[in-house]
C-alpha cells in the first residue's frame, strides 16, 4: 500500500515554501513551520506559519473517519 502524500505551499512574489508530509507526519509538519517562522533567515512570518497550520488541521480532521468507517469533512 502507498502513502499519500499531502503538499502545503506558500508562494509570495519570489519566495517559494513547500512541506510535503504524509497523514502521519502532521505533528512533525506544524513544528516544521514554528521552526520556519523562528528562522531569522527567512521570510517566513508567524502569520504564515498560523495560517498553514490552520490549513494543516482542517485537511486532517477531513481526512478522519467517522464511527461507519465512512470519510466524513469535519
Amino acid at each position: 500500500m502507498t502513502t499519500a502524500m499531502n503538499v502545503l505551499a506558500l508562494v509570495r512574489d519570489e519566495q517559494r515554501y513547500i512541506f510535503l508530509y504524509d497523514d502521519d507526519s502532521v505533528d512533525e509538519v506544524l513544528s516544521r513551520l514554528s521552526a520556519s517562522a523562528s528562522d531569522p533567515e527567512l521570510e517566513f512570518t508567524w502569520w504564515d506559519a498560523a495560517m498553514l497550520s490552520q490549513r494543516v488541521r482542517k485537511m486532517a480532521e477531513e481526512r478522519e473517519f467517522d464511527v461507519d468507517g465512512m470519510w466524513h469533512a469535519a
